[in-house]
């Protein structure tokens, strides 16, 4: 117990210095499709893609983590295409989008090429405005520009945007779980004996069969427990007050999208345990005269959460009330 409080502690006291270097996710980012760790089916897909030399409009789908933006850079990359990469989550105005890509899309590249847009996160988009306007944009720039749209929930995009792509689902079957996660268990090792880490193998396996097929919060995680040079059972504590602390700073600056992203990215985390460690930092963020109300809120939601479909929407749901109905410090 001591050892996992120890980390945890080092880990809080270097939290700066974390976000001052290169994350894993990037400095280990795959560059070409050979090089992605994908099911042999969904890979066979890109690989035809690159050896047609004919980019597509394409539209990913899969969970957080599992490759999607990877891949999307990687294609273009690897068929020598220009491109421009815009985060749906943070510039969802209609207005941002249509200057950024009118002013990338309606100039030739120097080869000659199609010039691709690769829109990270789409679902994030507005289904009754921006996703509409960005099926015109398809439509209006077809001669020189291809649209890569990534997203989590392929329901929360457009038909007409579904229709004007070749839509890729990276789901896996448990085969191709089992064999994705040993590739990924290979390639972490890896990782870590270059950044000069060392871990136990079972102490990996495990953490890579909890967060399959999420290899970005498998990295994330390492990088912040790996602070110390060591990693060890105390990685397996379900996600951390420093994780909690995120989230609290982007309620307290009324910030909703990075709120909902947060719960995008833990959702897989069990509910209870959740609300238990809002709760439990409820006093470090929230004044006194709020904190009665926002308890009553999370007793309601974590109650609802026994029950209802989805848990994404019921745990925004709580976090937007207390957001909004708190007074932070």
């Amino acid at each position: 117990m001591s050892t996992i409080v120890s980390h945890w502690s080092l880990i809080l006291s270097m939290e700066t210095n974390h976000f001052n270097e290169v994350l894993f996710v990037e400095k280990y980012r795959p560059q070409t499709i050979e090089e992605c760790i994908l099911p042999d089916s969904v890979k066979d897909v890109f690989l035809s893609i690159v050896n047609s030399g004919k980019m597509q409009n394409l539209l990913l789908a899969g969970g957080a983590g599992c490759g999607k933006t990877t891949v999307a850079r990687a294609l273009c990359k690897q068929m020598g295409q220009e491109f421009l990469f815009v985060n749906a989550s943070e510039e969802s105005g209609i207005d941002t989008l249509r200057t950024k890509i009118k002013n990338f899309a309606s100039t030739v590249s120097l080869g000659g090429e199609s010039k691709v847009v690769i829109l990270d996160e789409a679902d994030y988009l507005n289904p009754q405005s921006t996703q509409p306007a960005l099926r015109g944009f398809i439509e209006e720039f077809s001669r020189n520009c291809r649209f890569i749209f990534t997203c989590n929930f392929k329901n929360r995009i457009i038909s007409p945007l579904h229709s004007r792509c070749s839509v890729i689902d990276f789901k896996m079957t448990a085969k191709d779980k089992k064999r994705v996660s040993a590739d990924f268990f290979v390639r972490l090792k890896d990782i870590l004996a270059k950044e000069s880490i060392t871990a136990d193998d079972r102490v990996l396996v495990k953490l890579v069969q909890r967060y399959s097929p999420d290899w970005r919060r498998v990295l994330n995680e390492v990088q912040r427990y790996g602070q110390s040079g060591t990693i060890d059972e105390g990685i397996l504590t379900n996600f951390s007050n420093v994780a909690v602390q995120d989230l609290m700073a982007s309620m307290c600056k009324k910030d909703f999208k990075t709120v909902r992203k947060w719960v995008v990215d833990n959702i897989d985390n069990d509910p209870s345990r959740i609300f238990r460690k809002i709760y439990d930092q409820l006093s470090d963020h929230i004044e006194p005269g709020s904190i009665p109300s926002a308890i009553l809120v999370l007793a309601e939601y974590q109650y609802k959460s026994a029950f209802v479909v989805d848990q994404e929407i019921n745990l925004v749901a709580a976090l937007t009330e207390i957001m909004m109905g708190s007074e932070f410090k």
